[in-house]
């Protein structure tokens, strides 16, 4: 990443789009202080992270969306929960490099688990080879349900993730639609096309005039939950009537 950021300062682009989490966005604000920063909402908590000042007032260069995936592992848990009531263990699959996974994994995961009656494990995978070892751990633990988390490394291996839950018959849940597209179970989160699309109003904002530092940075305002019933069907599942009324997709 930081050899990315630099050659873009060097070819002097004029505004940056930052998605891909903690470190894209790091290595973007390293490598330059002047260059407009547009974050796409994938990533830690900016102001904890240190990119922004305070989602009012960013201040500095960089601005755009933020998307609460942390703040979403207790509903995302809980809708789990719903769609599968017999859930009992959950594995929750995470990269420890990844702060917000990391944070979510330690800090809000095991209080949504309590209040719901639920155990989780976590199980680090730090690299595309860790996969494998886990794969095989957890085939040997046989939990109830796998819990994956956000982050660049699970986004890339999503497809190799929910193959090996539909292999497994386990239930899955993710942060993501794109993984339930590729055979997973089930999915909660910030709706990214409509973060994409307003991405575009922060870079034409800028490119007229606009200064990072006086644009907010946005929440999201639109979530989506989706459910896959051919991997239900293929593992053996039958999802609740009233979490399904619920989705706002479902793919048959």
């Amino acid at each position: 990443y930081p050899e990315t950021a630099a050659e873009l300062v060097r070819l002097k682009v004029d505004i940056i789009v930052v998605a891909g989490g903690d470190g894209p966005i790091r290595a973007a604000k390293n490598a330059t202080k002047t260059i407009p920063i547009v974050m796409a909402g994938t990533g830690p908590d900016p102001v904890e992270a240190g990119f922004i000042e305070s989602l009012a007032r960013p201040g500095g260069n960089i601005t755009g969306l933020t998307n609460l995936n942390r703040e979403l592992g207790g509903k995302r848990l809980e809708l789990f929960k719903e769609a599968v009531p017999k859930v009992a263990r959950v594995a929750v699959l995470y990269e420890p490099a990844n702060r917000p996974s990391a944070i979510e994994v330690k800090e809000v995961l095991p209080v949504a688990a309590r209040a719901l009656g639920l155990t989780v494990r976590p199980w680090e995978v730090r690299a595309p080879a860790g996969f494998d070892t886990v794969f095989a751990a957890l085939n040997e633990d046989r939990p109830d349900g796998l819990f994956v988390t956000g982050g660049s490394l699970m986004a890339a291996n999503r497809k190799r993730i929910a193959s090996f839950a539909l292999k497994s018959r386990l239930p899955s849940s993710f942060t993501d639609k794109e993984a339930v597209d590729a055979g997973g179970l089930m999915s909660y989160g910030a709706d990214l096309a409509d973060s994409y699309r307003r991405v575009a109003y922060y870079v034409d904002r800028i490119l007229k005039g606009a200064k990072p530092a006086d644009l907010p940075v946005e929440q999201p305002t639109k979530f989506e939950f989706v459910i896959n019933l051919k991997a239900a069907k293929q593992i053996g599942l039958t999802i609740p009537p009233n979490v399904l009324a619920r989705a706002d997709k479902v793919i048959r």
